[in-house]
């Protein structure tokens, strides 16, 4: 087979995602397959500024943030084994997983 897969792994919790690209690496790599990463990518700050009071006091406001934590791996020379493996490889609920082949 001999091709390169890239993943993209995206979360709003820096843990998860580097807990996620572990258990994948230790996978890929039990199947004979070489890996590229993780390469962690540059963080999206989304801030937000909201007004405290509705009516009076504009200067009175508040911020919120959100970042968005990014992680990017490369495999290749894969095998069936490894897609295999890949499959049936459970991640937890709030990691978005990007698969090109």
């Amino acid at each position: 087979m001999s091709q390169r897969i890239r993943i993209k792994l995206k979360s709003f919790d820096h843990n998860l995602v580097d807990k996620s690209a572990e258990k994948i690496v230790k996978t890929v790599k039990s199947t004979g397959a070489v890996v590229n990463g993780p390469i962690p990518l540059p963080t999206h700050k989304r801030i937000f500024t909201v007004n405290k009071a509705t009516f009076v006091n504009k200067k009175s406001r508040e911020q919120f943030q959100l970042s968005s934590y990014k992680r990017l791996l490369d495999i290749y020379s894969t095998t069936s084994k490894t897609i295999d493996a890949l499959m049936k490889l459970e991640l937890p609920s709030g990691v978005e997983v990007e698969i090109k082949v």
